[in-house]
């Protein structure tokens, strides 16, 4: 994970590959549902009237964290 971010519950995050046997694409959004294992989380992606799409476990390093803010590199 680029800056040694970590993902948390509620995050945020992008795809980073695509996965055409799912439907998902690299750059699309989703929202961390829950911590399946170590580096292994459940992620929702819904569409813009919030109807979900997809569910699908995947890892951390499929994922990229999104930040609305500016962060500080450690």
């Amino acid at each position: 994970m680029p800056m040694n971010t970590a993902i948390n519950l509620l995050d945020v995050v992008a795809l980073m590959e695509d996965l055409p046997e799912c439907g998902l694409y690299r750059g699309q959004v989703g929202t961390v549902v829950e911590a399946l294992a170590p580096g292994v989380f459940e992620v929702e992606f819904n569409d813009n009237d919030g109807r979900t799409y997809a569910t699908l476990a995947l890892r951390n390093e499929q994922l990229i964290v999104l930040h609305y803010q500016p962060v500080e590199a450690p």
